[in-house]
């Protein structure tokens, strides 16, 4: 007689798990919330939050932990994508608009709530993502993530890939309006993914692309980030003159303190 074979066990219907789904977000607002007033701090302790994007649709855009959500926001129809990327997905935004009004055009980022712990003070601070993009992917400016802004005393630091040429670059920005900016003479607009980072050591700000350091600029070790403004990623606002980045963007990262290498 032959042996009986063990039944196999089937999910119940509420452990089912699907593969994260592709496709639109639903942009929430065409507006950037009002930022909470209130003293400004800034990161206690050494931080770390990283966006994989590989959620799906049907969730938040938050964190790998869960928290830090960041919102899509799109105004004159620009809209985000979530795209497959090896084994996950990657965020793609609005194609190069060619519109003779720049204030017609698409526009799209994500954006979060004020965040005081995204505030480095003096610390370490490294910071980055991956992005994929094209030559007809490029503008005067292209932000790929940034807090806070480089001018009016705020302080900043941001990623961007700027000009026709392509070239990745990092900034950073204290209170008294003096830019730092650290940019290689290298085009990554060549339709591969690249990696790219940031790095604030207590004298240096250094840019490192697919992880080899590319270029480097002097800092001055009392230079302090901390501003009220959210955390952008693919902008610096829905409204015009953004910046707006095109093409794909994944691996969104900043690390703070001892995080930071």
């Amino acid at each position: 007689m032959p042996a009986r074979s063990s039944p196999v066990p089937m999910p119940s219907p509420g452990k089912v798990r699907a593969d994260p789904m592709p496709g639109f977000l639903s942009n929430v607002s065409a507006f950037s919330a009002p930022i909470t007033p209130g003293r400004i701090r800034i990161a206690g302790r050494p931080f770390e939050v990283r966006y994989d994007f590989d959620g799906g649709v049907g969730r938040p855009i938050a964190d790998v932990e869960g928290g830090h959500e960041l919102r899509p926001l799109g105004q004159n129809g620009g809209a985000l994508r979530l795209v497959p990327q090896g084994s996950g997905l990657a965020l793609a935004y609005p194609d190069r608009c060619t519109l003779p009004r720049e204030r017609d055009c698409p526009r799209a980022i994500l954006e979060g709530l004020r965040d005081d712990s995204l505030n480095p003070g003096r610390r370490s601070l490294s910071y980055g993502a991956s992005i994929r993009m094209t030559h007809a992917d490029l503008a005067d400016g292209a932000n790929v993530l940034q807090k806070g802004y480089s001018v009016g005393g705020v302080s900043q630091y941001k990623l961007q890939v700027d000009h026709r040429q392509g070239h990745p670059s990092c900034v950073i920005a204290g209170q008294r309006d003096h830019i730092y900016r650290a940019e290689p003479w290298i085009d990554v607009a060549d339709g591969l993914w690249h990696d790219l980072e940031c790095r604030r050591t207590p004298t240096r700000l250094i840019m490192l692309v697919d992880g080899m350091p590319r270029a480097w600029v002097p800092v001055p070790p009392q230079l302090a980030i901390a501003n009220a403004e959210p955390l952008r990623v693919g902008g610096k606002g829905p409204a015009p003159g953004n910046d707006q980045f095109a093409g794909s963007i994944d691996d969104v990262f900043i690390a703070i303190g001892e995080f930071g290498r």
